[in-house]
């Protein structure tokens, strides 16, 4: 029989990008296939650098409020709600709370490729 293997969820930690807080919970890594998940806290005013990614990515808010910028469109979201961003449209995540926006991040890849909106890769301080 195959038995799950138990991962610890570590508390997200600093990064070199400005109020992001970042901890991978699940990866390539760790011998995930197929998959990704990663957990964000993005300080009040704190945003993601505008990116996209090559497979599928679920957001789902923990707390804050956040705004997605998908394709000229702004789609508000907050505790409780789930965004579904596609594969190769560039996005980008804003927190316009007056509280950290915390997140968990499930993505159809592993490891997670991100690039900017010019086609160029973002090599990510953390492990995807």
């Amino acid at each position: 029989m195959t038995r799950p293997l138990v991962l610890d969820q570590p508390r997200p930690a600093a990064t070199p990008i400005p109020g992001i807080l970042h901890a991978t919970w699940a990866g390539h890594a760790d011998g995930a296939t197929s998959l990704s998940v990663w957990r964000q806290s993005v300080a009040p005013g704190g945003c993601t650098p505008p990116h996209s990614h090559p497979c599928e990515e679920l957001v789902m808010c923990t707390a804050g409020r956040g705004e997605v910028h998908l394709d000229g469109q702004v789609h508000s979201f907050g505790p409780d709600q789930t965004v579904l961003l596609p594969a190769q449209v560039p996005h980008q995540i804003f927190n316009v709370g007056s509280g950290p926006l915390e997140m968990t991040a499930v993505f159809s890849a592993t490891p997670v490729a991100v690039a900017l909106p010019d086609g160029s890769a973002l090599e990510l301080p953390w492990r995807s």
